[in-house]
């Protein structure tokens, strides 16, 4: 009898062991377990993340419009495209170093994980400084390139150059999400993007609405939001190193030579396509800027509203990349094709449901960032566009989870480079001036680059050649 109490004691310490260690650890096994719940866990905290961070956008860009105009909003969104294309490039080496990750966490390599994270820190954040001196020096010729009208250009000058000086914050906020991701942690980032949105969302009112600082303080908010959530998640990364896996000593951010191939390898093609990505619209954009602030404006309103597809999409997309990631590394490819389907169905769901406000109720929604009447007139041309937008996001999310969970290095560049430099500008160019459609076919030849990579990953998965490509982390 004594001995079977016992045993009933050390079986329930063992189990309350193991459920603490769950808990502590920074981790989740998503090699494991149903996948769409999982997956669902998974990308909840994401989606929530992504929601903070767009009505971040969202408040910043009411405000704007509210407060100083259609100027103020055009200056906010041509600077942000600029600064959107280097933070693009800081997602593309952390996004590789997420799917690194995620490999070496399936095939249960801890040792190599911490090795990655130390790469990691080192090359991103000194790619930060870098571009920060090349912001810095190419404004002017980047706004003019960008056809910036001449009401706007100072105020989106400032703009650039404030949020220039922060890429060190940003590139190391994106850093930390993406490093937590792969290790299958979304709550975390959860934390740390919400205290930037927060801070964001607070300080874009005392600095715009209070203070009148204009597009300054638009750049000021962002700024110091970041930097106190990547300062806020050092902290709490260094408090809590044990289970983290990285001890943040000086030896420890030395680059290793394997993983600092591996990360090259992926990242720089993922920047690549981010950046022509990123520069197709923005040249595209220059076109449309040509025609004035309120089709600037009208542009920007839409792209903020295409950002409310990125808290499913994206969140979906995010979370599939860690989860095909630590699949392949556990060798357990049936899971993947489930992943793909699952995430193409709610997608497709939170496209029809978005798309059926844009069409029943478009004043209503555009209205949400600008009152202004012409610029309310010209947004109803943008109805359509916005509707194919939507399901392009829902089309070609789940087929980028799978290049990126992968790794596969070469697709993501040959993606970036057609939809990016080659569709979307031609597009743009033969429906707005070939064709004479003027500001409509500037963003009809955008939105219809954009079911590109659904093409071209569509092909991939069908084919079947993602099952038998050699890993990342493979010697």
């Amino acid at each position: 009898m004594k001995l079977r109490v016992n045993i009933c004691i050390t079986s329930w310490i063992k189990e309350k062991t193991v459920k603490h260690k769950k808990r502590s650890a920074m981790a989740m096994d998503l090699a494991n377990g149903p996948v769409s719940k999982t997956l669902i866990i998974f990308a909840i905290p994401l989606a929530a993340a992504n929601l903070l961070q767009i009505v971040s956008s969202i408040v910043s860009m009411v405000v704007m419009g509210q407060f100083v105009g259609s100027a103020g909003l055009t200056a906010v969104t041509i600077g942000s495209e600029i600064t959107q294309t280097l933070t693009f490039m800081a997602m593309g080496l952390s996004n590789a170093g997420q799917i690194i990750i995620s490999q070496f966490m399936g095939a249960g390599d801890r040792a190599s994980v911490s090795r990655t994270i130390g790469t990691m820190f080192t090359v991103i954040m000194l790619s930060s400084l870098v571009l920060t001196a090349v912001c810095v020096i190419g404004v002017n010729t980047f706004l003019t390139l960008l056809n910036t009208p001449y009401e706007a250009f100072q105020m989106a000058r400032e703009f650039v150059l404030i949020c220039s000086a922060g890429l060190f914050f940003i590139f190391g906020y994106n850093l930390v999400s993406a490093i937590l991701r792969g290790m299958g942690d979304s709550r975390r980032p959860l934390m740390f993007i919400s205290i930037a949105s927060i801070s964001n969302l607070i300080l874009a009112l005392i600095f715009v609405s209070g203070l009148g600082l204009e597009a300054i303080g638009a750049a000021l908010a962002t700024v110091i939001g970041q930097a106190i959530s990547f300062i806020t998640s050092i902290i709490f990364l260094y408090r809590k190193r044990a289970a983290f896996g990285f001890d943040f000593k000086p030896k420890s951010f030395k680059v290793d030579n394997f993983i600092l191939k591996r990360l090259l390898r992926l990242g720089i093609p993922m920047c690549i396509q981010s950046a022509a990505i990123n520069f197709s619209m923005m040249y595209v954009n220059s076109f449309i800027n040509a025609y004035g602030v309120i089709a600037t404006a009208v542009t920007g309103i839409g792209s903020r509203i295409g950002f409310i597809m990125n808290v499913v999409c994206g969140s979906l997309s995010a979370a599939g990349s860690s989860m095909i990631g630590q699949s392949l590394g556990a060798r357990k490819i049936e899971r993947v094709p489930v992943v793909i389907r699952f995430s193409l169905i709610v997608n497709l769901i939170f496209a029809s449901i978005l798309s059926a406000f844009i069409v029943l109720i478009p004043r209503q929604m555009f209205g949400i960032f600008n009152s202004d009447v012409e610029v309310l007139d010209m947004a109803m041309l943008y109805v359509i566009p916005a509707v194919l937008n939507n399901y392009g996001f829902a089309l070609r999310a789940p087929l980028f989870a799978l290049i990126n969970g992968v790794g596969y290095a070469k697709l993501n560049l040959l993606v970036g480079l057609l939809d990016g430099v080659i569709c979307r500008i031609s597009l743009a160019l033969l429906l707005g001036i070939v064709l004479g459609m003027g500001v409509s076919g500037f963003w009809y030849g955008s939105v219809l680059a954009g079911y590109v990579p659904f093409l071209i990953g569509g092909t991939y998965f069908i084919s079947g050649k993602w099952k038998t490509r050699k890993l990342l982390i493979s010697r």
